[in-house]
């Protein structure tokens, strides 16, 4: 049977073109003649301003996304910190499935739950009080009513003032919170976490299941998780 695919954190920009080949390279080799299923697991670009931004960045991989799905590949994406407002509108047009923060999937007989993994690093409060504010339907239906300049200019804003505060908090508070963790694995019934966010590519293997962390594409270097019968591994993306 073929391999689910496993990504996350790939902060695409206009800035660093060279990801956005990376990406539109995996979807055309490997994903298109390897895998069942490809996961999405947040922050694919570096920032969303709403689904009625139109670039050319946007546009090619959401073109790369559908061109994938049309050949029967299944895409889901899960919402990230970077790109909490991507909507229904961006799925259907790239052909993939929005998932909710967490779901659990079988995965070759492995109950798996999935999700990009920010509402795990519970110790960083100040994250999770940003986090419960931004998530409010009410204020993002009228932060999507704002002009797109008014809106690129705040999300600049934000991600200059969240760069400065991540150089002064201690690494720890950044990671996952484990007893929560551990936690939200056995209120789901599962026996294996996904996630991203940390940018900390690992697998754990915890006491009662087994916690991978997704690395970003970033330092020269990018991942993807690939999923099948006979386990989990990473592979370098040249290696797909």
């Amino acid at each position: 049977m073929k391999p689910a695919y496993f990504i996350s954190d790939l902060h695409l920009s206009e800035k660093h073109p060279e990801l956005t080949a990376l990406l539109l390279r995996f979807l055309r080799s490997a994903a298109a003649g390897q895998a069942r299923a490809v996961y999405i697991l947040g922050d694919l670009f570096d920032f969303w301003v709403g689904d009625d931004e139109v670039s050319e960045l946007n546009t090619s991989v959401a073109r790369e996304i559908r061109k994938l799905s049309d050949k029967g590949v299944a895409v889901f994406f899960v919402r990230g910190n970077r790109d909490f407002l991507i909507g229904q509108d961006f799925c259907r047009q790239a052909g993939m499935t929005l998932l909710p923060d967490y779901s659990v999937l079988d995965l070759f007989g492995c109950k798996t739950l999935i999700c990009h993994g920010d509402t795990l690093c519970t110790d960083d409060r100040a994250y999770q009080r940003f986090r419960k504010i931004v998530h409010r339907k009410r204020l993002q239906k009228l932060f999507l009513m704002l002009p797109l300049k008014w809106r690129t200019r705040l999300a600049a804003k934000i991600r200059r003032v969240s760069k400065m505060e991540k150089q002064v908090k201690p690494a720890d508070i950044m990671d996952v919170n484990a007893a929560f963790t551990a936690r939200q694995v056995r209120a789901f019934g599962a026996e294996r976490l996904i996630h991203g966010h940390t940018h900390r590519e690992h697998i754990h293997h915890e006491n009662s299941f087994t916690r991978i962390v997704l690395g970003d594409w970033h330092n020269d270097y990018a991942s993807i998780l690939r999923v099948d019968g006979d386990g989990a591994v990473f592979v370098p993306l040249e290696k797909c």
